[in-house]
């Protein structure tokens, strides 16, 4: 298949992209001026330049694509002027499903996120994990980056009901190699890694490898229904902070943080931490919204996933494994 990937130059993209070349798909790359290649180094595509804001554009990039993975998203937890992270993950999202459909792609995989999946109420020693039939709104939608998400995800399925070939994927917590950046998750492993991790705060995550979630992706064109929506994570992979630290220890030998952070405490340091940043215009080192986030466990069951589309199940514990052993091949410990 000739394929079309936005997003190519990040963690999920770029491992797509080698993913896409492994199974001996043709891959246009779309990329903008200036983007860091570094995950891509050593991969076959096709590079485009541009962005999401010119359908037309975008739809003469896309003819003679079979499939388009929209993976680009604007991701922040704090910007001081939000508006152009809704126009690229909004608009941008719509703009880049008509262009595909017009260009005649037979399946359109959106990337969105387990955050615009519907979480129960929390009590202690009770957290189930939810599913795609977990229903949420716009007004549960704790950040900017979240609500952006979610009004794409809206965009996206009502694309779908009007015919548009438009599969909806989302991923939980991938980790893995070719996190260049890294991610905040990355980063979490980063930071452990270099004795910068003294603490932890109380939640959790589902953590899956990045390679089965792209593999998800690839299932997704291949096997998912119109108008569906799957999470791309791990049966087993819901874990607290505690149990993610410990594994580290275990991997790596490095003591894990043995101090839990009390929420007020965490949310007071984001009050302050963004009062600084409205005066300097740099980004906080602890946003609002991401203290926010972490009040709930983010567990989810991809029990359909697995099923309907055959998602692998690599062990967490081998997907921490191969992003420690990945950041410690680059020079990301000191």
């Amino acid at each position: 298949m000739k394929c079309f990937v936005t997003g190519a130059s990040g963690f999920v993209g770029a491992n797509l992209v080698n993913a896409l070349n492994k199974q001996g798909h043709e891959v246009k790359a779309l990329l903008r001026d200036g983007s860091d290649r570094r995950g891509l180094n050593g991969l076959e595509f096709e590079e485009v330049i541009g962005d999401l804001s010119r359908g037309d554009f975008l739809r003469n990039a896309i003819i003679g694509c079979d499939w388009c993975f929209h993976v680009a998203a604007s991701y922040h937890l704090w910007l001081p002027n939000y508006r152009p992270m809704y126009q690229a993950n909004v608009e941008g999202t719509r703009n880049l499903i008509i262009a595909a459909s017009e260009a005649g792609c037979h399946r359109i995989v959106y990337t969105s996120t387990v955050g615009c999946i519907g979480l129960p109420g929390r009590t202690p020693g009770n957290d189930q994990p939810t599913d795609e039939t977990a229903q949420t709104n716009e007004a549960q939608m704790s950040n900017h980056y979240k609500r952006s998400k979610w009004l794409a995800e809206q965009e996206a399925l009502k694309l779908a009901n009007q015919g548009r070939p438009v599969v909806i994927v989302n991923p939980s917590a991938p980790i893995g190699p070719r996190d260049v950046k890294p991610t905040p998750t990355g980063q979490v492993i980063v930071d452990f890694l270099n004795g910068k991790m003294p603490a932890y705060l109380d939640t959790g995550l589902n953590w899956v490898h990045v390679a089965d979630v792209v593999a998800g992706h690839i299932l997704a064109a291949e096997k998912g229904q119109i108008g569906e929506r799957y999470i791309l994570g791990h049966a087993d992979g819901n874990w607290s902070m505690k149990k993610f630290f410990q594994v580290l220890e275990s991997i790596t030998g490095i003591p894990a943080p043995r101090f839990q952070v009390p929420y007020s405490v965490a949310w007071t340091a984001a009050m302050i931490d963004e009062t600084i940043s409205r005066f300097t215009g740099k980004p906080p080192k602890a946003p609002i919204a991401g203290v926010r986030m972490a009040k709930h466990n983010m567990f989810f069951n991809p029990h359909k996933a697995i099923t309907e589309l055959g998602i692998p199940q690599t062990s967490p514990v081998d997907a921490l494994r191969d992003a420690v052993d990945w950041f410690r091949d680059k020079p990301y410990v000191k």
